[in-house]
């Protein structure tokens, strides 16, 4: 369960530099607290993307993985970016994703921050 609560807060902190960097991802809301709950609810969204679909995704990309040298990945990053959108406007999240340029950047700028939260926060291996 504490690992749970540790992703879900360094994908909220990721998806929020993006936010905060980018003008293709959009977060709405009325006041900061419905912000900050919006936010939570996006990652949760998100988190459950990165484990459901990302591992059939890359299992079946496999030769492409092979081809491309790894670079494939980011073309998967933006496309789980832009599938927690399309779900997040399914959900009533004020979360948006303008396009497939914005959702590479944006993966690029979320794998990052989330690695580094990762690193920061403490882990049930810790």
């Amino acid at each position: 369960m504490k690992n749970f609560v540790v992703k879900t807060i360094a994908n909220a902190a990721a998806l929020a530099a993006a936010i905060w960097l980018l003008k293709g991802i959009t977060l709405r809301g009325d006041t900061t607290a419905a912000k900050a709950l919006t936010l939570l609810g996006v990652a949760l969204v998100f988190g459950l993307v990165n484990f459901v679909v990302k591992p059939v995704v890359k299992l079946l990309s496999f030769p492409l993985f092979v081809l491309t040298l790894g670079l494939i990945t980011l073309v998967i990053n933006a496309l789980m970016l832009l599938l927690t959108s399309w779900l997040a406007d399914r959900l009533d999240l004020a979360f948006h994703v303008a396009g497939f340029g914005s959702a590479l950047v944006g993966g690029v700028i979320v794998s990052i921050v989330a690695w580094a939260m990762h690193m920061i926060l403490p882990d049930e291996k810790d």
